[in-house]
């Protein structure tokens, strides 16, 4: 698939004018698309053209090229995988209560934030720009990342000692926020790119001069998604807290700081993925629709199963008030 046919969607809106995209158009500009979707590093260069070109930009960087297809599949496969696995934990969950594993196996050998899994996820990640067929990264890179931090939340690290789970859990740490760093050096990229080849014209100088009437800004100004967020910071807190309690022990106001760091992950989470849901929606393309929505149902089936695990507690706990208080009447 060429990046003429893959980008033709979301860029629909810019063929009623004189864009960068446009000039391409039946012109063989494949390569030049390709490196300005791929450019991480802008160069703004003085213009005397202040009315028609008031900002000058070129590509300084150069990209090494797609990896093959079959590349882009076994990541593919890597992503359902890490998707069936989380939800088949999660149903398991809510159907019995603290699921370690399976036949045997630990839960968390399985699952995308576990020991064993989540280098994978780092290593698709960090080099998810030149994964661009079958499963592209720039597109679909941020559902990955929102199975890794739901995987995060929903299923703790289990170990025997202390010092084996502080291990665990700061690998997971680590892993969330070089995850999302390593998404934003794939997005941002990306999105800057599409902004530069929608909202702006070829000047001719060179093969990716472009001339634009506003500054190019890094991540593009309609994609408001970033990798590292609040929404990973609050994972990240959540996840440090979860440490605390298990090495000092589970005291009250302890429990009730990580059950709330926990809440608040979980609606930063669930708000990324309604975003990110309505802006595949509005921008087309059916595969990355259905890849958010499936992703957005995991996020809300951990959330229903943790509200209802609170009710379910906080149900027993009254019951257990109201018969303690009916045996001190008598």
């Amino acid at each position: 698939m060429s990046y003429d046919q893959m980008l033709s969607p979301l860029l629909e809106g810019a063929a009623g004018r004189s864009s960068a995209w446009t000039s391409q158009l039946g012109l063989g500009g494949d390569a030049v698309t390709r490196q300005i979707l791929k450019c991480t590093r802008w160069q703004l260069e003085e213009t005397t053209d202040f009315v028609t070109c008031p900002y000058h930009y070129y590509c300084d960087s150069s990209y090494p090229g797609d990896y093959h297809s079959a590349v882009g599949a076994l990541v593919a496969a890597f992503a359902a995988y890490c998707f069936a696995a989380a939800l088949a934990f999660t149903v398991l969950d809510l159907v019995r209560s603290g699921a370690a594993g399976v036949r045997g196996i630990k839960r968390k050998y399985l699952v995308p934030s576990g020991p064993f899994l989540l280098p994978l996820v780092l290593l698709a990640l960090a080099k998810g720009q030149r994964v661009n067929a079958v499963f592209p990264l720039a597109q679909l890179g941020p559902a990955l990342l929102l199975l890794l931090q739901a995987s995060a939340l929903a299923f703790r690290n289990e170990a025997d000692g202390d010092i084996r789970y502080a291990v665990l859990e700061a690998s997971t740490v680590s892993g969330v926020l070089h995850a999302s760093l390593y998404l934003d050096a794939v997005v941002l990229p990306y999105y800057t790119g599409l902004e530069a080849l929608r909202w702006s014209r070829f000047s001719g100088e060179c093969a990716s001069c472009l001339c634009r009437m506003e500054p190019l800004v890094v991540g593009g100004t309609a994609m408001r998604y970033r990798g590292l967020s609040k929404t990973a910071l609050a994972i990240i807190f959540a996840l440090c807290s979860r440490m605390v309690c298990r090495i000092y022990g589970e005291e009250r106001l302890s429990a009730w700081t990580r059950s709330a760091l926990e809440g608040v992950g979980w609606v930063f989470v669930a708000a990324d993925a309604v975003y990110l849901v309505g802006w595949v929606s509005a921008e087309g393309g059916a595969v990355g629709v259905a890849a958010y929505s499936m992703v957005a149902g995991l996020v809300f089936l951990c959330v229903f199963g943790k509200v209802y695990r609170f009710l379910a507690w906080a149900e027993s706990r009254q019951s257990q008030w109201k018969s303690s208080l009916c045996h001190s009447n008598v």
